[in-house]
């Protein structure tokens, strides 16, 4: 029921206008998504920059279905490319295949990211493909080792969740070819055929993979915010004799930040996922009909950073 709620709010133009208005709706998006436009999203990197913090950045919308669309979302990427540069910021980008023309075509989908590959390498970056829904891993995963990864081994990587069940597997494929992976835990709403019900489950085997990557692979990002998690990453990495510049920790804008802040001083790299974009109102909804446990996760992310501020 609260899922369907936040999906039918998803779609309301009206509720969109209303909440764009609203001085309070906009302040608690403003937690988790940097403004409409690349000046805000620029800003928001330059402020985490100034912690020492690096960023990826995501312009909100997938699943376009017009090829026009696609273009402009291309071109939009090659713009925002050529802003991070010109600026000096420590900041790459993160991109929706289906943003691209995947649900379109391949080949439109490949001449987009194509282009905004080509822009990574002239500016010495990186982008990542991230991972939507179980319908789109396989072939979002194919589309990379097919068509992209053996042009740009150093400008592009993946995506990786570990409540799927099919991870481990390509975890270790991605290990052999010597990708770089983000791995996560995943947010979309699956079936258990193909993903764990269980936290325990996605939660352990998290842990193995993040192990694996941090032992074998070639500079993992691990995206959690998961505290005994990292915990384990930092013991690991301890025992293992892996040095902090072999990985990085990866957190949402706005997601405890006393956290992100805490882990530099203690000498780890962290990067903040920034998405920005005209898109949000649906971005949030979504997310919380994923997982209305999303709503909870956000509210509970606001209260330690206060909690932790007092102490």
């Amino acid at each position: 029921m609260l899922r369907q709620t936040f999906l039918w709010l998803s779609h309301r133009q009206g509720i969109f206008r209303f909440v764009r208005n609203n001085r309070l709706a906009r302040r608690f998006a403003n937690r988790f998504v940097a403004g409409e436009t690349i000046d805000s999203a620029l800003v928001a990197v330059r402020a985490l920059n100034a912690k020492r913090i690096t960023a990826t950045l995501d312009l909100l919308g997938e699943s376009v279905s017009r090829a026009d669309e696609a273009r402009a979302t291309a071109a939009h990427y090659v713009e925002l490319l050529d802003r991070i540069a010109a600026e000096g910021l420590d900041a790459n980008v993160s991109v929706k295949l289906t943003a691209m023309g995947q649900d379109i075509s391949d080949t439109l989908c490949i001449e987009n990211i194509t282009q905004v590959l080509e822009r990574a390498r002239q500016h010495r970056t990186f982008v990542r493909l991230d991972m939507e829904g179980s319908a789109y891993t396989e072939r979002t995963l194919q589309l990379f080792e097919e068509h992209l990864f053996a042009r740009f081994p150093e400008e592009v990587g993946i995506v990786l969740q570990s409540y799927l069940r099919r991870t481990p597997a390509d975890v270790a494929n991605a290990i052999d070819i010597q990708c770089r992976v983000r791995l996560c835990k995943g947010a979309y709403k699956e079936p258990a055929t193909i993903a764990f019900p269980e936290k325990r489950d996605v939660d352990a085997t998290y842990v193995a993979c993040m192990h694996r990557l941090m032992s074998e692979g070639k500079y993992p990002g691990l995206a959690t915010h998961d505290e005994a998690i990292i915990e384990q990453a930092k013991q690991y990495a301890r025992e293992q004799g892996i040095s902090q510049d072999r990985y990085e920790f990866q957190m949402l804008y706005g997601v405890r930040r006393d956290l992100q802040e805490l882990l530099v001083r203690e000498g780890y790299r962290m990067r903040v996922y920034v998405p920005y974009g005209t898109q949000w109102y649906p971005y949030l909804l979504r997310r919380l009909a994923e997982r209305p446990a999303n709503l909870a996760f956000m509210t509970a992310s606001i209260m330690k950073e206060q909690f932790a501020k007092r102490r």
